[in-house]
């Protein structure tokens, strides 16, 4: 089982992400974060395909995917 993690101070709200994710399972925050960005939040990680496009697509390294066993990050 994998599990989106956003690290959202390195979320600069581009929105790439997002028009990758071919179920649209995330959106942007209504809150900021410590630099007056908004950021992405995952609908639901349980709907995640775990096809890594949106932490592919970051250019910010914002995204990355955990497998919720082991905990180990995912860039593909």
């Amino acid at each position: 089982m994998k599990k989106i993690n956003v690290d959202i101070n390195k979320c600069k709200g581009c929105e790439l992400c997002i028009m990758v994710c071919p179920i649209k399972n995330l959106k942007m925050s209504d809150e900021m974060n410590a630099y007056g960005n908004p950021y992405i939040v995952v609908i639901s990680d349980d709907k995640c395909l775990a096809c890594c496009l949106c932490s592919s697509m970051c250019p910010d390294w914002a995204i990355t995917i955990k497998d919720k066993n082991t905990e180990s990050d995912t860039n593909e």
